[in-house]
């Protein structure tokens, strides 16, 4: 299969009014990948999110708590999240998606510069949102705030 995306795709993955909704609705966000460092993206991002309401839920295999919340170790022994924010590797993306579908979540969100078009097109045959290479952050305060 062809790994990357046709126009038509990432102008769906992209779209505004599609993300618009989608924050709109979603009230809990997994965090795939949030960093115990406050410097780092992930926990900005969630840290901002977190602030605007969303209920975060950190994935991180090792850490206890991260912004005041209980960690889970994977999206198997997480509750249901209305969306996987992605911020691992392109190369992980796959796994993450198939946990995601697992999960039964409503969306998988890949952040800025990361893209697997099979893992995007399997979540969508499956019925989950996709955004791709979109910053969570930056579309919230674009759109939402």
């Amino acid at each position: 299969m062809n790994n990357s995306p046709t126009t038509t795709e990432l102008d769906r993955w992209t779209d505004e009014a599609i993300i618009t909704s989608l924050l709109k609705r979603a009230h809990t966000i997994a965090v795939y990948g949030l960093s115990t460092d406050p410097s780092k993206d992930s926990h900005r991002v969630a840290a901002y999110l977190q602030r605007a309401g969303y209920t975060i839920i950190p994935i991180h295999p090792k850490a206890r708590e991260i912004l005041g919340v209980a960690c889970h170790a994977s999206l198997s022994s997480a509750p249901r999240a209305d969306i996987v924010d992605c911020f691992r590797p392109s190369e992980e993306l796959s796994g993450i998606v198939d946990a995601a579908i697992a999960a039964k979540a409503g969306a998988v969100w890949f952040q800025l510069g990361l893209m697997d078009a099979d893992a995007a097109r399997r979540a969508e045959g499956a019925g989950l949102t996709v955004i791709a290479d979109r910053c969570a952050k930056v579309e919230h305060q674009r759109l939402i705030a």
